[in-house]
């Protein structure tokens, strides 16, 4: 019992911590998590803690939620559009990682060769969570937000299949290519595949229940579960959960009531922010400080080597994923590079090292330093470096404008959703027609906002308008469908009228967001 009252108040105390920092951060310019590992740091120097930061801790415990979360929020288009350039970010890209960075560590340092390597595939996954959180503030572009973040979710499990691969051969000695792409292949496809059937089933679930604490307690089930079913099938635990958060996060609020979609962004926005905060400042109050700065040539080298590795792989294959798919400005590779954190997976892959491992003690040491200096030094300038590169594509007014029409929409949509309530014999007449003139004068204002801010500024209204028009071309589109599931049209009408709107959808497209000037040159 006394042990349960000791870890309680433990957590108590770090809940405060985390509190107390998210509170103060609000008045600075610096990210919060970066805030919450110098604030483990503070700590660690007063009054170290003792707390075992562990692996099945990280990835059964903190990754599963983050992940899915992160997947959840994620929207299947935006992602199919940038798929190819993500997953030759995500799996060659982590593949090439590891032997830049095993190659320059074992010419640089005493490291042999396939030790190196091991510390290459554990420092392989980014982790960009501050920098995401950057990219909602300041509002840049969503598919430069979708590449990040995609490759982040993606590059997980690539790297953790390869660590353990890695890892076999260094405490075996022994390797075949064949066995070990074979191995990669179907720990990696069998984590696809269960993420996929649960999320499916999952989702399946949801649409024929009505009940938000159920629907939420499923999508928790299915973040945890998912993770735990592939790793006992000796799966890819991640991979299943970033399919599964896809998937779910796709079809799941479409059966979803509003009530239950309001219910379960804020429960999982809770979880992520809980489960972000709790690393981070995990972070800080593992790291041993002298001992880091008595090692710090094995630590300035390993830095040097991922931030080199960093940008061969991003110049390297962004240059070739832009012969082939639609190009990315040479802007956004800046921050792709820069934006290259490390977290939560190398801390786990590195404390999971066995204890007969020879040089676990130095990598975990190097890691430390990694993550350290990718959150304190990249993090932290990553906003200045997005306002040079002239990134930002929203002004002030077109936030303002946004915030109106928005309230707008959701007011309309209210009133629509009691009306139909109304008319179903679920809400009383006296009901009603008590809260319908308050709705329908607040709509009423918020259009006399709405119609002020297109006036001070005209070039909002086109922008409305060729929204408009993108708006019913997907509904001509969805129509369409529709007729051809109800047996209205054959699939070669279909084919031919979709081809159409698909063509204008293109030049809708091409005249909203025109090439920037660097890919027309």
């Amino acid at each position: 019992m006394s042990q349960f009252v000791s870890t309680e108040t433990i957590i108590i105390e770090l809940l405060l911590v985390v509190t107390v920092v998210a509170l103060a951060v609000r008045r600075f310019s610096i990210p919060y998590t970066v805030a919450l590992v110098v604030v483990g740091l503070i700590l660690t120097l007063q009054s170290p803690l003792n707390i075992e930061l562990t692996p099945e801790l990280i990835l059964g415990l903190f990754v599963p939620p983050l992940v899915f979360e992160a997947a959840f929020h994620i929207n299947f288009n935006d992602l199919r559009r940038n798929l190819t350039g993500i997953l030759v970010l995500a799996v060659p890209g982590v593949i090439l990682t590891m032997f830049i960075v095993g190659g320059l560590l074992a010419i640089g340092t005493e490291l042999s060769l396939v030790s190196a390597l091991v510390f290459g595939a554990l420092i392989a996954a980014t982790d960009p969570v501050s920098v995401v959180a950057i990219f909602r503030t300041l509002g840049v572009p969503k598919r430069l937000s979708v590449l990040i973040e995609g490759e982040s979710l993606f590059n997980d499990g690539t790297a953790i299949v390869l660590f353990n691969l890695i890892l076999a051969v260094a405490l075996t000695g022994r390797f075949n290519l064949l066995t070990s792409l074979g191995d990669f292949l179907r720990v990696a496809a069998g984590g696809v595949l269960t993420g996929l059937l649960l999320g499916w089933g999952i989702s399946y679930l949801i649409a024929r229940v009505d009940d938000y604490l159920i629907e939420t307690t499923l999508t928790t089930v299915l973040a945890f579960g998912s993770y735990l079913l592939a790793e006992r099938l000796h799966f890819s635990g991640v991979l299943a959960v970033v399919v599964a958060g896809l998937i779910n996060g796709n079809l799941g609020p479409k059966g979803m009531s509003p009530t239950t979609r309001i219910v379960l962004f804020n429960f999982w926005e809770y979880v992520a922010f809980l489960a972000n905060s709790l690393v981070f400042l995990l972070l800080g109050l593992q790291v041993n400080i002298p001992s880091l700065l008595s090692s710090w040539t094995s630590v300035l080298y390993a830095i040097l080597a991922v931030v080199v590795a960093r940008a061969v792989i991003v110049y390297g294959l962004g240059w070739i994923v832009n012969k082939f798919t639609d190009p990315v400005p040479k802007r956004w590779l800046h921050v792709l590079n820069w934006g290259g954190l490390r977290g939560a997976i190398t801390l786990a892959l590195v404390l999971s090292l066995p204890a007969n491992f020879a040089d676990r003690d130095l990598f975990r040491l190097m890691a430390f330093g990694v993550v350290l200096f990718t959150l304190l030094a990249q993090s932290t300038t990553m906003r200045p470096l997005i306002r040079k590169l002239g990134i930002i594509t929203r002004d002030p007014l077109h936030i303002e404008f946004e915030k109106r029409h928005a309230r707008l929409a959701s007011l309309r949509a209210a009133l629509s959703h009691l009306d139909s309530r109304h008319r179903e014999g679920l809400l009383s007449t006296h009901a009603w027609e008590a809260l319908q003139p308050e709705f329908d004068r607040r709509i009423e204002s918020y259009g006399d906002e709405v119609r002020q801010a297109l006036k001070s500024a005209p070039d909002l209204e086109a922008e409305e308008m060729d929204i408009a028009r993108r708006e019913a071309l997907r509904a001509q589109r969805s129509a369409l469908l529709g007729l051809l599931r109800d047996g209205v049209i054959s699939q070669d009408v279909y084919e031919e009228l979709g081809i159409e709107i698909d063509t204008e959808l293109g030049k809708e497209s091409l005249e909203q967001f025109p090439l920037p000037e660097d890919l027309k040159k």
